[in-house]
């Protein structure tokens, strides 16, 4: 067994008397009505995986302070197939996008890309979207999708593990056109298939594609495409590939930019950001910042700190950089962090204080606080406590900030609240909602209801992949 495994299992095995064995049950399972949602209550949508602002925060108010013994109430839940795509809650619909394996056929590769259209407050199905997609992970994670969809205006953008791109009537599930962006552009495979979730702005998405022109077999990076028929608007040539993080758009200096986080399977490995103008095409800046180690990725979105500065990381190799901008969109650096490096999770700013978990594998991530202004770590914490005889510790987590508040999703199940300053985290209160590996989604948050992915089977129950609607509301 994987020595980064054996911590999840021997911890499985402690919970057997806590957690008990889960009855059998159908696909959906409604457990109760949430609460009334509180008067004057805050709510927004979460339109795509970080949120409204591409940054794991939300507006809304009126949280569950005190979480009863056994954590918030479920509302429902509903078993699904296998992937990592984040629970989108837009316009009064829930989408979600995972995979389902192929039983009758001998190719093991084979499967179903679904995106299913449930009611938010129930879990019920009201439609499903399916086509055939063929992809085996060549390290054995799941095969299902890496990226999440996006809505925007009564429509659904989604792209999947092979690099299919559709565009789907959020009332009807109907297809309004897709790309075949892997045959169109020659994507490969990568290491873990095609991952970077698309960014819509206006009239346009923007997308990592990493891939070659058909007709003059020139790289090309970035593409826009657009909104309403899917059309190619401009291309970035550039050699670097696509990554597994995710375009955001921001201002600088009162310009439109689009950040992108590239970077492919390469020898050597190379990739970093590009600061591109998201109208033209236009390449400002190109700032490489990739480990020189060749199975290395880029996964952590680029984080807009304001005045102009952003943030990327590198968790293999260079840690964290922050940049700043003049007027001609150059990039300086500000500082540089060896240490300081996400492998996927947005950090969060508080204060001045950018708070993350930074590090590689489960061994060597602490979580860590550093100032935005300097860079310097203020502390760093293993977030460990014993439980039933046995170590636990949130590993590589995921933060939500809402409601002033900063929530935290363990990687294998374990959902807490924390305090942080300066001076050191605290555990506010925590639960552990199951027992399961690969808990790398960003919990959505809507309406003061909590979503939580489970993406690979319980190691106790055996529960298959699930999606889980958390009373999170109130008074």
């Amino acid at each position: 067994m994987h020595p980064k495994n054996l911590a999840l299992v021997l911890l499985a095995l402690s919970l057997l008397p806590t957690l008990g064995l889960a009855q059998k049950k159908g696909p959906l399972t409604f457990h109760a009505a949430p609460k009334p949602l509180p008067k004057g209550a805050v709510v927004e949508d979460w339109p795509r995986f970080l949120g409204m602002r591409d940054n794991a925060t939300s507006q809304e108010t009126k949280l569950l302070k005190k979480w009863p013994q056994g954590g918030p109430k479920k509302v429902w839940e509903l078993t699904t197939g296998e992937g990592y795509a984040c629970p989108i809650l837009a316009e009064g619909k829930l989408i979600y996008f995972h995979r389902l394996e192929d039983s009758d056929g001998d190719d093991p590769a084979a499967g179903s890309e679904i995106i299913d259209c449930l009611d938010p407050q129930t879990g019920k199905r009201l439609w499903r979207f399916s086509y055939p997609a063929s992809y085996r992970d060549r390290y054995g994670f799941s095969p299902g999708p890496r990226s999440s969809p996006v809505v925007r205006q009564g429509r659904i953008y989604v792209v999947g593990v092979t690099a299919i791109f559709h565009c789907l009537d959020l009332t009807t599930g109907m297809k309004i056109w897709s790309r075949d962006l892997k045959k169109d552009y020659n994507i490969p495979q990568g290491f873990f298939g095609y991952g970077p979730t698309p960014v819509v702005w206006n009239d346009r998405i923007i997308v990592n594609v990493g891939g070659k022109a058909a007709k003059e077999n020139e790289s090309v990076c970035v593409i826009a495409l657009d909104r309403k028929f899917g059309k190619t608007l401009w291309e970035v040539k550039d050699n670097w590939g696509a990554s597994y993080a995710s375009p955001t758009v921001t201002k600088l200096h009162g310009k439109d930019c689009a950040l992108v986080l590239a970077a492919g399977e390469s020898r050597p490995a190379h990739g970093g950001l590009l600061t591109i103008d998201v109208q033209t095409g236009k390449v400002y800046d190109r700032f490489p910042w990739r480990a020189n180690i060749y199975e290395s990725v880029l996964a952590s979105s680029p984080f807009v700190l304001g005045h102009n500065q952003v943030y990327i990381g590198d968790c293999y190799q260079r840690g964290g950089v922050t940049l700043e901008f003049d007027e001609n969109l150059k990039s300086k650096v500000v500082w540089k962090e060896r240490f300081f490096g996400m492998h996927w999770m947005m950090p969060l700013l508080i204060d001045g204080h950018i708070y993350g978990f930074a590090g590689r594998n489960i061994p060597d991530t602490q979580f860590k606080c550093a100032n935005a202004r300097t860079g310097e770590i203020i502390w760093e914490n293993d977030m460990r406590w014993r439980e039933n005889g046995r170590v636990n510790s949130l590993f590589r987590a995921s933060l939500l900030q809402a409601d002033g508040r900063v929530f935290c999703l363990g990687e294998d199940g374990v959902l807490a609240e924390l305090k942080l300053t300066p001076q050191g985290p605290e555990i506010i209160q925590r639960v552990r909602l199951f027992a399961a590996r690969s808990s790398w989604t960003l919990p959505s948050l809507h309406k003061g209801l909590l979503y939580v992915s489970q993406n690979e089977f319980e190691l106790v129950t055996k529960q298959a992949p699930r999606i889980i609607c958390y009373d999170f509301r109130g008074e």
